[in-house]
């Protein structure tokens, strides 16, 4: 399956069971917020709505939508949505016990996580001293060798690339290049790679990337991937990186652990702090393998 099915399949199961979806957004004068980006028999979807869908995908597929293929890929499924939303209510599926069934649990699952991310991500702080602590004691984890810092646009022609490549030696924003051009996912970074040791990129790429001085322009690049221009934006020698250098580093390393501690402690002051009680009996004779135990068991003999 290539890239463009795998993502049409993953966005489209993912908005097909989107409950939760929100309506199009009105600004004060009753009209839909931003821009209408497509009309489903009189309901637009605007470009409010689609950035908050995005918002709303798994972090593994929001690069997937920053390509021409994948905003149209999602747009498509935006408007199937709303198509069968919109027969479902001439069918009166809408009304039915099962869909304000399943509302009333989806409300309280919602609620649910939204007062522990709230919890959690206000509780879980970690100091600049618990930072500074871990990497006095884990300086051998931050030595590297030379690392360059570097941004890039990648396109699929050459002759995209050199007009790119025109626009930048007159005096364009690589950044804003990067983000109306590149095709991978960096674009809405402004192109950035961040920093990386020899050998992370592609052959091709690596050669040319450390060649360049700090803040030089490459040529057209061209890799298994497409056509590259490169910027080096930034170089630091092989040695022991600074606190500062792995400060964010070390957060996000830590951060995970930090924040099950914190769900761990509220979980538990919870529980102390309520009247529970657990039937074991029932919970053991729970026939989960298709039956109903206690319905069999209240049947009336034949």
């Amino acid at each position: 399956m290539n890239y463009v099915s795998t993502f049409r399949v993953l966005v489209t199961m993912l908005l097909a069971f989107a409950l939760f979806a929100c309506k199009p957004g009105t600004n004060s004068a009753g009209k839909p917020a931003g821009e209408v980006v497509a009309d489903v028999n009189g309901t637009a979807i605007t470009t409010e709505d689609f950035k908050a869908e995005v918002e709303r995908l798994p972090p593994y597929l929001k690069p997937m939508v920053q390509s021409p293929e994948g905003k149209k890929e999602l747009l498509d499924s935006m408007v199937v949505r709303e198509i069968i939303l919109e027969q479902a209510k001439k069918d009166g599926v809408d009304k039915s016990k099962e869909v304000a069934d399943r509302l009333e649990d989806l409300r309280k699952r919602l609620i649910v996580e939204t007062y522990l991310k709230k919890k959690v991500e206000q509780d879980a702080v970690i100091s600049d001293a618990e930072l500074k602590k871990f990497y006095d004691e884990n300086k051998d984890k931050f030595k590297s060798g030379e690392q360059v810092k570097a941004s890039h646009i990648l396109v699929k022609s050459e002759k995209e690339a050199e007009e790119i490549l025109g626009q930048l030696k007159s005096g364009a924003s690589f950044e804003d290049l990067a983000k109306k051009h590149s095709t991978d996912s960096t674009g809405a970074k402004g192109g950035d790679l961040g920093w990386f040791s020899k050998g992370a990129m592609v052959p091709e790429f690596d050669k040319v990337v450390f060649g360049l001085k700090e803040g030089q322009l490459s040529g057209i690049v061209k890799t298994q991937f497409g056509f590259h221009i490169i910027k080096l934006t930034g170089q630091r020698p092989a040695g022991t990186r600074t606190f500062d250098e792995v400060k964010e580093q070390i957060k996000s390393t830590l951060l995970p652990a930090k924040q099950q501690e914190i769900f761990q402690k509220m979980k538990e002051d919870l529980k102390k702090n309520a009247k529970v009680s657990i039937k074991e009996d029932v919970l053991k004779s729970l026939d989960l393998t298709g039956g109903d135990s206690q319905g069999e068991a209240a049947a009336p003999k034949q």
